[in-house]
């Protein structure tokens, strides 16, 4: 045989059929690969073994799904109907063998992956930490389309199966055997010898318990479908994902049954898959994809981390770094003053990290470090004191002489540049920024900051790192608010000269989640603080001249800075919103393009200046990082869709209502001109 798959026959009659993409670590479901998979399959059934075992010879996992990248290239409905229907027939073809089959999971199965394993007879699960099965498509804007709708149902049962596919969330070993989604979980050593042993049982295929069974009859199936459809509206809204309400849809009318199931499948998907917001959510994946390339292949280890500053920031950092496998030293003045952060890390380890030992262990690489002997040892210190310029140069004067010369010097500054900051280091070249953004254990992206002196040695060292982190990098010129800061500010500046008008609070933030941010912009002032909001507000305002809110200086001078002290623009219980008492009204006409636009205006002004390479890592800081909304692209996609034209009348407008604020920058000329896609 050629191409991804080959065949072996032991001699107990018992076939192997093993999945190895050439030239790639991760097996993929490409169209070749599928109809290399048609042509294995016939060859199987000819043999006409006792059983099969469908397998991977990759170390990282079973298959990772359909090749994504394929998924640019459908213009039409019809033309994803066709892709999808052909990976369907296969699957159909392997399900419909005379002889039963297991699929031996090793690491993921997810997506089209785990679709190949649900055609199967059996699946059976190495169980180890790296065990992971999902079908993920949802997060692109679709739903499965190589029968999981479909066989996901008839083996698990319909709520299973929906919470499966809504919620797109790999389960792990332990949750996959108790759902039914693997019928033998075993140690990795044992995984082939254990799926023969299971072929050569052949015990009853797995169903649904009965009660799923119930509910999956067609007088039950409204009720259902009315319930989940009632839990999806209190999060999604149909119009931006409609994948999610696709799959109640497809199981409400077909109940996973017949050959239609199937059919009504696939042309639901191929309509999905044509939809802007897949489109958007492919391109977000692809994106994604980019970041964790960037700096490709690292030549050197990362084993020791140095913080200095054991404040929020600086222990989250710390905290993450040890959970990452390194040792870590947290610096700053006093033990005291680290403590809470050495607390607050154990916390999160034995939390985030199931295995008692393991967690152990996380915990003890990280130790209180006063003295800061943990800079001479370490590969990366990062600086994550207060924003002040001449105590972090003071900290830098102490740091530089006890440092190794192939040391990364890192700074987490959110907005002061680089070259003010390396001004009197005896090398002012060695100095990067690394700015993470809270919270440090959700917040995917990182900027990586060069200023105009920075050795390429330092930058590429802070992209390795960045990866080793399992963070998403984003490298980015050193300038005023870089670039997350630089385009998020206007949204929340532009929220608060709202709130100083009357408008309220809650109406501005329902503006924002329902143009699709995952928080409204007051809110987001106040779980940031207010009084950095402040301080990123005040070195911006002086850089380009702008106004900061009154009414953001006013709360900070009232110590009322948001969630971190109970109070800011909103009243905070136990890390929540109290929510306001007050009457519903829907807010002004321009709301939301007053809200959105200065984001678009400002990410024009960014790329226009140079502060990051190109247009695609820009909207993929803004997604990465400020939330905003994936299924548009990000800002500068958004405008492209929107029309650039439009846009510029739209700002135009909003000059003339509220100020020289929403004056159109220069670089719209050139965005109008690149409509190059990722």
């Amino acid at each position: 045989m050629s191409g991804a798959w080959s065949l072996d026959v032991d001699a107990d009659r018992i076939a192997w059929l093993t999945c190895d993409m050439p030239g790639s670590s991760t097996n993929v479901l490409s169209a070749v690969v599928i109809q290399d998979l048609a042509a294995a399959l016939t060859q199987v059934a000819a043999q006409k073994p006792v059983g099969l075992v469908v397998c991977s010879a990759k170390r990282s996992g079973f298959i990772a799904g359909a090749d994504i990248k394929e998924f640019v290239d459908i213009r039409t409905p019809e033309e994803g109907y066709a892709l999808v229907r052909a990976g369907q027939t296969v699957f159909d073809q392997l399900d419909a063998l005379p002889f039963p089959s297991v699929a031996a999971i090793q690491g993921f199965a997810l997506g089209g992956g785990l679709e190949l394993a649900l055609a199967c007879t059996y699946r059976i699960g190495a169980d180890d930490a790296q065990l992971s099965l999902g079908l993920p498509e949802v997060m692109l804007g679709i739903h499965p389309g190589f029968g999981g709708t479909v066989r996901s149902v008839r083996l698990l049962g319909v709520r299973p199966a929906l919470d499966l596919m809504l919620k797109g969330k790999p389960y792990r070993g332990a949750r996959a055997l108790e759902v039914g989604l693997i019928d033998r979980l075993v140690a990795p050593a044992d995984l082939k010898t254990s799926a023969k042993r299971l072929l050569l049982e052949s015990p009853p295929r797995k169903s649904p318990p009965f009660v799923e069974k119930l509910l999956n009859l067609k007088a039950m199936r409204p009720f259902i479908a009315r319930q989940a459809t009632a839990a999806l509206r209190g999060k999604l809204r149909k119009e931006h994902y409609p994948a999610p309400y696709a799959m109640i849809d497809l199981w409400h009318r077909y109940g996973a049954v017949g050959a239609e199931s199937f059919e009504a499948e696939a042309h639901s998907i191929a309509t999905l898959m044509c939809s802007a917001t897949s489109r958007n959510l492919v391109r977000v994946f692809l994106l994604q994809n980019r970041l964790k390339g960037l700096g490709g292949k690292p030549t050197v280890e990362f084993r020791h981390v140095h913080v200095v500053g054991a404040g929020v920031m600086g222990g989250d950092i710390a905290a993450w770094s040890a959970f990452r496998g390194m040792t870590v030293t947290l610096q700053d003045r006093t033990a005291e003053l680290i403590q809470p952060a050495l607390d607050r890390a154990k916390e999160f380890l034995e939390k985030r990290v199931k295995d008692p030992q393991a967690a152990a262990e996380a915990v003890g690489r990280l130790r209180a470090d006063v003295a800061g002997e943990g800079a001479a040892l370490a590969d990366v210190v990062i600086e994550a004191i207060f924003e002040n310029i001449d105590a972090k140069r003071a900290l830098y004067a102490q740091l530089e002489p006890r440092m190794r010369p192939d040391a990364v010097l890192a700074t987490n500054t959110s907005s002061i540049k680089i070259e003010v900051l390396a001004e009197q280091l005896k090398d002012p070249s060695r100095l990067v920024g690394i700015h993470f953004f809270n919270p440090v254990a959700q917040m995917q992206l990182v900027e990586i900051v060069h200023g105009a002196a920075t050795q390429e040695v330092a930058r590429q060292r802070a992209l390795w790192f960045t990866r080793k982190l399992d963070k998403l990098p984003l490298p980015c010129r050193s300038e005023p608010g870089f670039v997350v800061n630089r385009i998020l500010m206007p949204y929340l500046n532009e929220a608060l000269f709202a709130l100083s008008e009357g408008i309220p609070a809650a109406v501005i933030d329902r503006t924002g989640i329902r143009f699709g941010m995952p928080l409204g912009p007051i809110e987001l002032a106040d779980v940031v603080g207010l009084d950095v909001a402040l301080h990123v507000g005040r070195v911006l305002a002086e850089a380009f001249n702008r106004k900061v809110p009154d009414i953001l200086v006013e709360r900070v001078q009232q110590n009322k800075l948001g969630r971190k002290s109970g109070e800011g623009f909103y009243v905070w219980k136990d890390g929540k919103v109290l929510p306001p008492i007050a009457p519903v009204q829907d807010p002004p006409a321009d709301l939301e393009d007053r809200l959105i636009l200065p984001m678009l205006n400002e990410a024009v002004a960014v790329l226009r200046e140079g502060v990051v390479e190109d247009a695609d890592l820009l909207d993929a800081g803004a997604i990465f990082a400020t939330g905003f909304a994936p299924f548009r692209g990000g800002p500068l996609q958004y405008a492209r869709s929107r029309g650039v034209a439009q846009v510029l009348a739209r700002l135009a407008e909003l000059e003339r209502r509220h100020g020289e604020r929403f004056r159109a920058d220069p670089g719209w000329s050139s965005l109008a001109l690149d409509s190059s896609p990722v």
